[in-house]
Parts: structure tokens; C-alpha cells; sequence
């Protein structure tokens, strides 16, 4: 099993249902938008370019190591998520969508799924989850069963 599989797998044993998915699917790209609104202040001696995206770049390496069709998909709403952030120019904004993102988690985890978050036993999980949705929505990867059956 490739590491990424192993990844999604144990990310997605924490998220079995479809209150926490939707939770999920509404929290993390506010969590991740709000990072990127506190980091976008921050500007690099780069062309243009802020922590924000210097954060994107890094990410990216990391996801390519662990799947490149993956790692691709993920730069759209990554890409996107910046244009809002720099848009947006207010880090109260960033900040508000930041707590609420977090709430929406905790309620997923709380009411529908009844189990802690994943990163609270593997901080990796903390990168995960962005992938873990890009996979659900676009299925770049099959789930695990579908390949346990290919074989």
C-alpha cells in the first residue's frame, strides 16, 4: 500500500459520515483560507509572492511526493482560496472564517461522527484533510476497496 492510500485510509476511518463530511467540506477551506489571509501580510522578497503562497509551494511539494495527479488537483481550490484571500485584504475576515472553519469541524466530529479528529493522533492529518476532500469530490484515486478488488 502506497503511503498516500495509507494516509487516506486512516484520515478517513475518522470520517464516516455525511454530516461530518459536509462539515468538513464547508470547514477546511475556511481553516485554510483563513491561513492564508494571515499569511498573505506577510511578503516575500519574491516576485510578488507572500508566505501565503510560499506556504502553497511547500504544500505542494509535499502532496507531489505523495501523489502527483493528487498534488495538481489540489492547486485549484489552493490557487483559488489565495485569489480570495488577497481579494478579501482583511485579516478579520481570515480570522473569523479561520474560528468558524474550526467550529464547523468540531461540530462534524461532535454531532455525526462521535469521534475525536484524526490529527489529534497523527498531526499530519492537519495536510490531510485538504487532500482527503479533493480525492472525495474528484475521486483522483479510487478508495481503498475499489483497488482491494482490481487485484
Amino acid at each position: 500500500m502506497k503511503r498516500v492510500d495509507a494516509l487516506l485510509a486512516e484520515y478517513g476511518s475518522y470520517h464516516r459520515t455525511r454530516g461530518n463530511f459536509a462539515c468538513h467540506a464547508v470547514g477546511v477551506p475556511l481553516i485554510v483560507f483563513g491561513i492564508l489571509s494571515f499569511l498573505r501580510l506577510a511578503p516575500l522578497p519574491l516576485a510578488g509572492w507572500t508566505a501565503a503562497e510560499a506556504l502553497i509551494a511547500a504544500a505542494f511539494v509535499f502532496y507531489a511526493a505523495l501523489d502527483l495527479p493528487l498534488a495538481v488537483a489540489l492547486l485549484v481550490p489552493e490557487a483559488l482560496l489565495d485569489l480570495a484571500a488577497h481579494a478579501t485584504d482583511s485579516w478579520k475576515v481570515g480570522l473569523a472564517a479561520f474560528v468558524v472553519g474550526w467550529i464547523f469541524q468540531g461540530i462534524g466530529h461532535a454531532r455525526y461522527e462521535k469521534k475525536a479528529p484524526a490529527f489529534l493522533r497523527n498531526l499530519v492529518h492537519l495536510l490531510i484533510g485538504p487532500l482527503f476532500l479533493v480525492n472525495e469530490l474528484l475521486r483522483v484515486r479510487p478508495p481503498l476497496a475499489a483497488r482491494a478488488a482490481e487485484k
